[in-house]
């Protein structure tokens, strides 16, 4: 009777939602449940919901204290204290009397709204007692005033809380090993399953706008969430209501599902220009506005753009005068400042008023549109004629899911970010994500100001930064020791991460690089170090809710070439062959499944090294050798420089690899030694070796080795 009532109370007063309690009755008698740790309130809603009388398992510590104790008469408790052995000894004896309970691997409430650490003693519980694990999401309870999150998040009297209960896991077929080495397996799988929990209970089933809605609500709209270098930050409130204006405009100008070309830096109206046309159904392409008249108009024939929308200050600071104007004989070009001069007061009056209804009037039009195209990336060109990598709101919405699965990222954070949004990882990680975790994001135009960035680091109090090797590289020599004070996590994509940058940056400012791997066509990010795992010279360990296989390849001995499937795997590929056809993704695995083009190796606990791209192998004397381990071996040489191999057709040995370097005084010996010395054969040695100040360099800061290709060939006379 006392369940029901307080079961009665919750549900009014915070409108608690079970969900999955099918799960439930699956997970059978013996049973280890285990769930995150928001809030003070978290065992009493599940005292109060789950359908059988469980037992919690509760540290003794907590079992005596005065406002602790009177709610022990009302619930079975197994008190234990998980420093000594005896304790996770006893409840496994507990458990095989076939029972059912409660822990909390964690070991304690969330101070970050993410998962903390887990403990592998829960694991060890599970495996030893045979008993099922039923992992239960507790959310929306961490924005209760009896969380520890105050002045980490906006906390409310009475939000919304669901209980998501979700299919039972086996631990007991992995035994086996000493017990040092059982205990840390189980640890990880109990690990992964947490953090797929997360990942699998968010809400990636919805548009890019309703996830913004769904922000203003946690965050409120007051929230300051987007700033550029006109510093004139504005909220969740000020973002929609351009987003509106801008949207509407948009749309008078174009059709339904019509692509429209976005060629404008990093400000605050490319994000209300992006989300105003998705509003409206119309797909935004991200365009490189870095790439050359070639490649933009290329581009427009692939994706079929008719219109672009640009800006006239944009265009004459990054000298485009010449390339918009050739874009404009065939397209119409639209410019950001005429738009904006067209709003009206009633236009801003309905903006505003919108702005403050959405969430009544977008309700039903979401849920029809999560697979819709939400935006057309393309892919960097470092390989051939760029692509169109068409992403879903799902798509978007998912990365953003399993990133935030494994790390701790809270309303308190600073993002820097000066990778463009025409970049996957600029747009994703770097814009997108923050934005719907409601932290306070600096949109900078570009990542080649060395001098610059690492002053609005300062300046702004960043806590987190995204980069490339190339662009770190650069922020690292030229800062000064004290720029990145306040940051927390400094993330690296799109490029390897070398080893003096690695150095540079622990031995300067005391940070620790977290590298990741990923693709456009993946949303882009595949895996990633974390604070919790991470592993030097790899690019850590898969997202949550990423599937893999490795195919063999003839001739390499190590790793295998990569496919993936998930969530975030894009909708299709627009290809120049054949202009606005779609193209789904499939590889030999089957439909649904990418082709990475990647050689990595995963190692036993999860973590990925990537030994190079299959076209990035040069088949000399009957072996393949990667030109990544060319670079590599360059690096660890002459550090501090760039280099890049490339490969050309021999007539003696079939192909024959070229390295060219910003080291002056680059000797071939000299790098046969090193090569020799660190492990590689004699065919890593280049035939010839030379120097070049500057290499050229995609927006993302990739090597170019189409265009290095073609300078090589000229130099040579070929």
């Amino acid at each position: 009777m006392v369940k029901q009532l307080v079961r009665w109370l919750l549900t009014v007063l915070f409108r608690v939602k079970l969900m999955g309690t099918d799960n439930y009755g699956l997970a059978g008698d013996r049973v280890l449940i285990v769930a995150n740790h928001t809030s003070y309130l978290d065992p009493l809603l599940l005292w109060a919901f789950l359908p059988d009388e469980v037992t919690f398992a509760i540290n003794t510590e907590i079992a005596h204290k005065w406002w602790v104790r009177p709610g022990l008469r009302f619930a079975k408790v197994f008190t234990m204290n998980p420093l000594q052995p005896l304790s996770i000894k006893s409840l496994t004896n507990y458990l095989r009397e076939d029972r059912k309970a409660v822990i909390f691997p964690e070991g304690r409430i969330t101070v970050t709204g993410a998962l903390m650490k887990v403990y592998d003693g829960a694991a060890l519980v599970a495996e030893r007692s045979g008993a099922a694990v039923l992992p239960i999401r507790i959310d929306g309870a961490q924005y209760t005033l009896v969380s520890r999150l105050h002045g980490v998040v906006r906390l409310r009297w009475f939000p919304p809380i669901t209980l998501n209960i979700l299919p039972p896991r086996d631990l007991t077929h992995s035994r086996g090993g000493d017990s040092h080495d059982r205990r840390h397996r189980m640890g990880l799988m109990l690990t992964d399953i947490m953090s797929d929990m997360m990942f699998e209970t968010g809400n990636h089933q919805q548009t890019l706008f309703a996830a913004l809605l769904d922000a203003r609500r946690i965050h409120g709209g007051g929230h300051t969430l987007l700033e550029d270098v006109r510093r004139k930050p504005i909220s969740y409130n000020g973002l929609i209501a351009q987003t509106l204006a801008l949207g509407q405009k948009l749309a008078d100008l174009s059709a339904p599902g019509e692509h429209i070309g976005l060629l404008l830096p990093n400000i605050n109206a490319t994000v209300a220009a992006l989300l105003g046309l998705q509003l409206h159904g119309r797909v935004p392409a991200m365009m490189n506005f870095g790439a050359g008249l070639r490649s933009l108009a290329s581009a427009c024939r692939t994706a079929e753009i008719k219109t672009f929308l640009t800006a006239r200050r944009f265009v004459v600071n990054a000298k485009l005068e010449a390339t918009v104007e050739a874009l404009a004989n065939e397209h119409r070009v639209v410019f950001l400042e005429d738009l904006v001069e067209s709003i009206t007061r009633a236009d801003k009056l309905r903006a505003f008023l919108g702005s403050l209804t959405a969430p009544l009037w977008y309700r039903d039009r979401d849920r029809a549109r999560v697979n819709d195209p939400a935006v057309i990336l393309f892919t960097s060109g470092s390989e051939g004629e760029p692509k169109g990598v068409v992403l879903s709101h799902g798509n978007l919405l998912a990365n953003r899911e399993q990133l935030a699965a494994r790390l701790d990222l809270n309303a308190q954070d600073t993002i820097l970010n000066a990778l463009p949004m025409f970049h996957a990882f600029g747009l994703t990680a770097g814009t997108l994500l923050p934005l719907l975790y409601g932290m306070r994001t600096f949109l900078y135009p570009s990542p080649l100001h060395y001098r610059i960035i690492p002053e609005i680091a300062y300046d702004i109090n960043a806590s987190i930064l995204f980069g490339t090797n190339t662009f770190l590289a650069g922020y690292a020599k030229h800062a000064h020791p004290y720029d990145f004070y306040s940051v927390r996590y400094v993330f690296a994509g799109a490029e390897k991460l070398q080893d003096d940058t690695r150095r540079l940056w622990v031995d300067k400012f005391g940070l620790r690089v977290l590298e990741g791997y990923g693709a456009t066509e993946t949303s882009p990010i595949l895996a990633a170090n974390t604070p919790m795992f991470y592993r030097e010279g790899t690019v850590g360990r898969f997202m949550p809710g990423i599937d893999w296989q490795l195919e063999t390849v003839p001739g390499v001995t190590e790793g295998g070439r990569l496919h993936v499937a998930g969530p975030n795997v894009m909708l299709g590929y627009l290809r120049p062959q054949r202009p606005g056809h779609l193209e789904p993704p499939a590889s030999r695995f089957g439909p649904g499944w990418y082709d990475t083009g990647d050689i990595v190796r995963v190692d036993g606990e999860g973590y990925v090294t990537i030994c190079g791209r299959v076209k990035r192998f040069a088949k000399i004397g009957g072996e393949m050798v990667s030109l990544t381990a060319v670079e590599e071996i360059a690096a660890k040489l002459w550090p501090g420089q760039l280099h890049a191999a490339v490969a050309l057709q021999d007539e003696r040995k079939g192909e024959k690899i070229l390295l060219v370097t910003q080291h002056r005084k680059a000797q071939r010996a000299e790098f046969s030694r090193a090569a020799q010395e660190q492990g590689y054969s004699e065919f890593h040695a280049p035939r010839e070796i030379l120097f070049t100040k500057e290499l050229p360099l995609l927006g993302s800061g990739k090597v170019d080795y189409p265009a290095l290709t073609g300078l090589i060939r000229k130099a040579l006379g070929e």
